[in-house]
């Protein structure tokens, strides 16, 4: 199981009151609600490893150079040689140093790359497993690795934890009328405003499937852009002459990274030794972190010592 860790502490910060604090007046509300979060994926789907996947760069500069617009609505502060500081709420940025407390507390493996946003941590991890995967995110764009072949599957979050949707191929393909290996084509073609990527202009989903669902990909697309014998309506070929340069470079914006190599990794959800519990109780008496980090070691220790 990959944890898209970013995603799923955005949405506990929001979904957790912020009068859930530690005793020191620390707020906790993002902390715990990681916490249930991890405690209800384990429980329900029972992985034999683990990764929380980490954002060590959420917008890295090779793909600002491609497309300048790629998240910048979300800068707070810029940094030429570094990693761009993004607009968070301060409540939530005091939280992130005890996540990472957290999750290591719990034994809990957290992978991160420079230069590579927690999405390309999971495309490569997934691309290389050998078995089956489950990646959870609230990010449409992982869809592009659902790969129904290979078992692996998108635990969706966007409607909440109460409501998971488990996306396959099928799923896809019944929602958007498409394959999840043309979803990268499709994603690029129809844009994506929250993350700052224009797409073509006037091309909206349907247009995108449509145009997939003829040509095959986009090098199909574009080449029958471009050939005046193909059968492609005059409006949409112009659209996708004046879109070139975006449609040159927007693929390796959108296309998560697969081929990143992190190195052996050692995931495997394991029973906690006295130690662990002495650390995760003291941790959790330090934070006022209670039933979350009981429901979470409960579902973590049951998944190490499956019936």
């Amino acid at each position: 199981m990959l944890l898209d860790t970013a995603s799923l502490y955005f949405r506990a910060f929001y979904g957790v009151p912020d009068t859930v604090k530690a005793p020191d007046g620390t707020p906790v509300n993002a902390v715990r609600g990681l916490l249930d979060m991890i405690a209800n994926l384990v429980t329900e789907y029972r992985p034999a490893e683990l990764v929380a996947c980490w954002d060590d760069d959420w917008r890295p500069h090779w793909r600002v150079d491609l497309i300048p617009s790629y998240k910048a609505q979300r800068v707070a502060q810029l940094i030429p040689d570094g990693v761009d500081v993004e607009e968070t709420p301060e409540a939530l940025v005091a939280q992130i140093p005890n996540i990472r407390r957290v999750l290591d507390a719990f034994g809990i493996t957290v992978i991160g790359a420079a230069q590579h946003e927690a999405d390309d941590i999971i495309g490569s991890l997934a691309t290389q497993a050998s078995g089956p995967v489950d990646i959870v995110t609230g990010d449409r764009d992982l869809f592009q690795l659902v790969d129904d072949a290979r078992d692996i599957r998108v635990i969706y979050t966007a409607a909440g934890m109460s409501r998971l949707e488990v996306v396959t191929d099928d799923v896809i393909r019944a929602k958007y009328g498409i394959g999840a290996a043309q979803y990268a084509d499709f994603a690029t073609m129809r844009g994506d405003s929250s993350d700052g990527l224009p797409g073509v202009r006037g091309v909206g989903e349907k247009t995108a499937a449509g145009l997939l669902q003829r040509f095959g990909d986009l090098q199909g697309i574009i080449a029958a852009a471009d050939d005046r014998a193909a059968e492609m309506a005059a409006g949409v070929r112009a659209k996708l002459t004046d879109a070139a340069d975006y449609l040159a470079v927007a693929p390796k914006v959108v296309e998560v990274v697969r081929d990143l190599e992190l190195g052996p990794i050692d995931a495997g959800i394991r029973p906690f030794d006295d130690a662990r519990r002495a650390r995760i109780e003291e941790l959790a008496t330090e934070l006022g972190l209670g039933s979350s980090a009981k429901r979470a070691a409960d579902a973590l220790e049951a998944a190490a010592n499956p019936s």
